[in-house]
């Protein structure tokens, strides 16, 4: 490959290329990737939410764009995944960006083939783009497998959406693929021991944020313009980033100042801020995960957010804590459990394409151990809750009814949450999808010590 010109080096559209090139060999999550490119490739800024939206629409829709590119593909003799990545990523622009005309989506393109590839490379892709352009994409009618036409439409791995249609059926799968296909949005959690939501807001219309108040959870707030993160109520530790579904664990907990709690997979610690938060200035919170890098995380978060003097990190994996903790020492326990994280698909869209059947097989294991050595550690009356990230009953109302089935002394309680939500929760527990209000995709159930 020829050196890049640098005007090409630090072009959106080159940067955008080499992040799905990476996530697609893996080992790159596409939320952590942007910002190391960003200051890698001196990304100007101002193109910086369109580089954003470049990588997760083309990585969102990787499956359709394929299908759609591959009729034009198909005679070559060998098309490099760079090639074929540099074309899905143009035609994502060609149909769903209005902003940028067509000939300088193709021109741009060609420039980044030859500099990667060679003249032959820059003359491949403007043959295929322009064939495109006047021929059109294929229609989805030509698939005629009906859960593979699905899955195709909706972006997501065959086995996966055959997952998904045997519980929700097809048209319910649908709506669920299709708005995973929609921008995710942005939410905080205001910490009300130093502002209201209202002023929260207020001081964010200062600098530049336009805010609003969730309607699903009474710590929440929107933000429809702006950069959250940069804001000095972030920097000053009154706010932290958080999606709506993440903050309903704690309050479904039903915390009371004074109490000893049990974050049994604590990392990266919103929840478990979240908690000290509403213990205020009393009790404590017992933080475990395998991995110090990631209590670290934790111990960061507890500093931003002024609630150090309430959390205790602990180096544990949560299956062995009836080992290192007395019976009945904690009043509320919660178990974030690891999960295949279905539920973030919007926000983390190569997740999809990683998953395969066996990971639906070990992980319910896990999680029921992680239950089942946690509950003797829980005090009498005591609340234990249990969520996940992910929107497959095999992970979720299947985890607890075998914990419930060998717990006898447990039971299910009612969730504290907004009557909005009551239409998410089934045989009281929340099944949050990620259609339905466009939050994260969430589990939680709340279960009480007889």
């Amino acid at each position: 490959m020829a050196k890049i010109p640098k005007k090409l080096l630090h072009s959106v559209r080159f940067t955008a290329l080499e992040a799905i090139e990476r996530i697609n060999r893996g080992g790159a999550y596409s939320n952590l990737l942007l910002n190391e490119l960003i200051q890698k490739n001196k990304v100007d800024g101002k193109d910086t939410a369109l580089l954003t939206e470049l990588v997760y629409g083309t990585i969102s829709r990787q499956l359709l764009l394929a299908y759609e590119v591959e009729p034009f593909v198909k005679k070559a003799k060998k098309v490099d995944p760079w090639v074929r990545s540099l074309l899905q990523l143009s035609l994502y622009q060609m149909l769903y960006l209005d902003r940028v005309p067509d000939h300088a989506i193709i021109n741009e393109a060609v420039e980044i083939a030859k500099a990667k590839g060679n003249p032959g490379t820059g003359k491949f892709v403007n043959g295929v783009l322009r064939s495109i352009q006047r021929a059109g994409v294929p229609s989805l009618d030509l698939i005629k497998d009906p859960i593979e036409r699905l899955a195709t439409e909706i972006s997501m791995p065959k086995f996966l959406t055959e997952k998904f249609v045997a519980e929700i059926g097809e048209e319910e799968t649908r709506k669920l693929g299709l708005s995973l296909l929609e921008p995710s949005r942005v939410s905080a959690r205001v910490d009300l021991r130093y502002l209201s939501r209202e002023e929260a807001i207020e001081a964010l219309a200062e600098d530049g944020i336009e805010a609003r108040i969730s309607e699903l959870s009474p710590y929440g707030i929107i933000a429809d313009r702006g950069f959250l993160a940069g804001s000095e109520l972030f920097q000053n530790g009154w706010l932290t980033i958080q999606d709506e579904s993440s903050m309903l664990v704690a309050q479904a907990m039903q915390i009371i100042p004074g109490q000893k709690v049990l974050d049994a997979c604590a990392a990266p610690g919103g929840k478990t801020t979240h908690i000290a938060a509403l213990l205020e200035n009393e009790g404590s919170v017992t933080a475990l995960d395998i991995h110090e890098h990631k209590l670290k995380l934790v111990q960061e978060n507890a500093e931003r957010l002024r609630v150090t003097d309430r959390i205790v990190t602990k180096k544990m994996d949560a299956r062995e804590a009836a080992q290192h903790f007395e019976a009945e020492s904690f009043d509320r326990i919660l178990v974030d459990a690891p999960c295949s994280g279905l539920g973030l698909m919007r926000r983390k869209p190569d997740i999809k394409y990683q998953k395969q059947p066996q990971d639906f097989v070990q992980l319910p294991k896990i999680q029921l151990e992680i239950l089942k050595n946690c509950a003797p550690t829980l005090k009498s009356r005591g609340i234990m809750v249990y969520s996940t990230c992910t929107i497959t009953s095999a992970e979720n109302q299947a985890v607890v009814e075998a914990f419930l089935a060998e717990r006898s002394d447990f039971e299910k309680i009612d969730l504290t949450l907004d009557t909005k939500l009551q239409a998410a929760i089934h045989d009281q527990m929340l099944i949050l999808y990620p259609e339905m209000f466009m939050t994260d995709g969430f589990f939680i159930c709340a279960m009480q010590k007889k």
